[in-house]
């Protein structure tokens, strides 16, 4: 593999371990990194987060990251693999990625 390809292989699993370990602390959940599945559904039947929730997850992609998740995209909330595929897109797309 590329130099390239290893340099986005660790940026992404630093934005995951990033993001599992905030989410976990802000919703004081019962889970440690490893648990969390990146595709694992985080509302509803998947890890059962609620409206609230979803809420203190835009937060703290905000509050982390500082990338703004628009009102109307809901879909990006959908697992923890949509959530850090947005954060790379508005990253490479604000010219903050690598």
């Amino acid at each position: 593999m590329s130099a390239r390809v290893h340099e986005v292989i660790k940026r992404r699993s630093e934005i995951i371990t990033t993001f599992k370990k905030e989410l976990i602390k802000r919703l004081n959940l019962p889970y440690t990194p490893q648990d969390l599945h990146e595709d694992v559904s985080l509302l509803g039947a998947g890890l059962g987060l609620d409206s609230l929730d979803a809420l203190e997850i835009v937060l703290c992609v905000e509050n982390c990251f500082g990338i703004k998740i628009p009102d109307n995209n809901v879909s990006v909330l959908r697992s923890i693999n949509t959530i850090v595929d947005f954060i790379i897109e508005e990253q490479d797309r604000k010219g903050g990625g690598q």
